[in-house]
């Protein structure tokens, strides 16, 4: 039988300007009805929210809104953005974003400046996507069931790449204190080494685990206890330990939220909470919702007016 794991401890992550005059973190959503990424104030000062007129936005972007980003035809390629991630790399703090229509994203939050995209093409749904200390850029694709590590660092078109096929491929994460990369697909979790060289990387599989349940989904490093990570699938919620190669099963409040779950993470600062969103099918979109749902203690935002796919704590860990 699998162990449950009981109330999760948080990781404190320092706070930008921003975030330390708010009495909380603040919530990155990627929200497909606008076809924008936007950062809100914190969970706590959403509850006042009434409607798409008031959504406390303090930060957006959209591929629509770049003119760089013309030549990769955003009109298509960033139709379902399905990604929205905060990585901070050497005192700059970057989006990660990438959208089912082909478009893959990192830009400097800043200046809104490109650092780097790619238009994969719209048969191959990209999910995720991942930013190397080197420059580099992984990036899922679960229709094209591979993950692929482009030479980013090369320039902010680099077109070349190494491949890992990865069938269902949802989830991509580095672990800077491994050095490795795991990948997430439909039935297990791997870890991949990276070789060669920033302009011509390699990757090649060193561990993987067979899931306790099919249909991985989320990938997010558990900040409470580094090294592990949450894994979504599409009935439960786990945590897995490298370490001890194994799957604890997660327990909330309301055993359906444990189901079908797009993005999880814990907040950092320990306050205990979770932070997850899952589709309601009660709209146009059946893989979207408009609630964010916390957990530890139990709450829910609703945006309406918003077609939710992935919700996360704006951190940049």
């Amino acid at each position: 039988m699998l162990p449950v794991l009981g109330a999760a401890l948080l990781l404190c992550v320092p706070a930008t300007a921003v975030q330390a005059r708010s009495p909380g973190w603040q919530v990155a959503v990627v929200d497909q009805a606008s076809r924008r990424v936007l950062v809100l104030q914190s969970a706590e000062e959403l509850t006042a929210y009434r409607g798409p007129d008031t959504l406390p936005v303090v930060w957006s972007w959209s591929a629509d809104r770049v003119p760089e980003l013309a030549d990769l035809a955003p009109a298509r390629s960033w139709t379902d953005p399905a990604e929205v991630k905060s990585r901070v790399r050497q005192g700059r703090r970057y989006l990660l974003t990438a959208a089912g229509g082909g478009l893959a994203a990192v830009v400097e939050t800043a200046t809104g400046r490109t650092r780097w995209a790619a238009d994969l093409g719209p048969a191959v749904n990209p999910h995720s996507i991942e930013l190397l200390p080197d420059g580099n850029v992984a990036v899922a694709a679960s229709a094209g069931g591979w993950v692929r590590l482009y030479a980013a660092s090369q320039g902010p078109r680099a077109a070349g790449y190494a491949e890992f096929g990865l069938p269902g491929a949802h989830g991509v994460h580095w672990d800077g204190r491994t050095g490795l990369l795991w990948v997430l697909g439909d039935s297990a979790l791997t870890a991949l080494r990276v070789g060669g060289t920033p302009a011509a990387p390699t990757v090649a599989a060193v561990r993987s685990a067979p899931l306790p349940d099919r249909g991985g989904h989320d990938l997010a490093p558990v900040l409470a206890a580094p090294g592990r990570f949450w894994v979504s699938t599409l009935t439960g919620l786990w945590q897995y330990d490298p370490s001890a190669d194994r799957f604890a099963v997660v327990r909330l409040a309301d055993p359906a939220a444990e189901r079908d779950v797009k993005s999880v993470g814990d907040e950092p600062g320990r306050t205990g909470r979770l932070l997850t969103v899952a589709p309601d099918h009660t709209g146009p979109c059946d893989w979207c919702t408009s609630v964010i749902t916390l957990h530890r203690p139990e709450g829910t935002r609703s945006l309406r007016g918003t077609h939710l796919y992935k919700a996360r704590w704006w951190s940049g860990y």
